[in-house]
């Protein structure tokens, strides 16, 4: 995938499906997955791993677009090349699971064999993709630790529920897919839910989402126009109304308080 934006853009599909390795050709990409934002900046490769919600920022720099390449990697095809190597994972891969790929010539070498596919993408046809896909994994096994971060194929299992809801409940998502990341059934989650949180899981994000936001405005002086995406709302009106129906008051009241104290 190429991306190409003149504007700083925050993305609003925050799922990671698939292992991705992305090199920054301009400007400079942060991503958050709720614990830590790391930057990519130009001439960076960074990986992205799978299965987990993260929110993207893409800025441009020196007067110049956002570009990026961004290679990603299906579980099929890593699962066939491990089948086919006799590669398999050692371990668990316990490091970082977004970080920065250290210089390394081969693979910046290999981003630049991908740009003029992207400039004519008829001519990266299927068998030259999978020859270039089987070049990447075998330019990323010369790191060992990425044996078992690339081939760990575990099925999703049941997480603490309580843990990975406070630490992703301002992702905006689909309860549907909360679930499925969490190891659940749409039913099974809405009961495991209720045990826990004692509220269905609709009115508890939303909740918590508007405690946040009055956290920042209130506590860390941020301008409601500043908060109400990176706590998970897509629609100020809809913020706005949200937080005036849970605490009396329009955030813009808030702030203008915590401006006079």
């Amino acid at each position: 995938m190429f991306s190409c934006t003149s504007q700083a853009k925050k993305d609003f599909e925050p799922f990671v499906q698939d292992h991705a390795l992305s090199f920054i050709l301009n400007g400079k990409m942060i991503i958050n997955d709720g614990t830590k934002s790391i930057e990519y900046n130009k001439g960076d490769i960074g990986f992205v791993s799978k299965n987990q919600l993260v929110k993207t920022q893409k800025i441009p720099q020196d007067n110049k677009p956002f570009m990026g390449i961004s290679i990603f990697l299906p579980k099929k095809i890593l699962y066939n090349y491990s089948k086919e190597h006799q590669v398999s994972a050692k371990g668990n891969y316990i490091g970082n699971p977004n970080f920065v790929l250290q210089n390394d010539p081969f693979l910046k070498g290999y981003f630049d064999s991908m740009i003029p596919y992207f400039e004519d993408p008829n001519a990266l046809t299927e068998n030259l993709s999978t020859v270039k896909t089987t070049e990447l994994i075998e330019l990323l096994l010369k790191n060992t630790s990425m044996r078992n971060l690339l081939f760990n194929f575990e099925d999703d299992f049941k997480i603490d529920l309580e843990a990975y809801m406070n630490k992703n409940y301002m992702h905006n998502i689909p309860l549907g897919q909360f679930a499925r990341l969490a190891g659940r059934s749409i039913s099974t989650f809405k009961r495991d839910f209720q045990e826990i949180f004692k509220e269905t899981p609709n009115r508890w994000i939303i909740k918590k989402r508007l405690e946040l936001a009055h956290y920042l405005i209130s506590k860390h002086n941020k301008k409601p126009i500043e908060v109400y995406y990176d706590v998970g709302f897509v629609n100020f009106s809809h913020f706005s109304r949200s937080f005036k129906a849970e605490f009396g008051a329009n955030p813009s009241e808030i702030e203008k308080n915590t401006a006079n104290n």
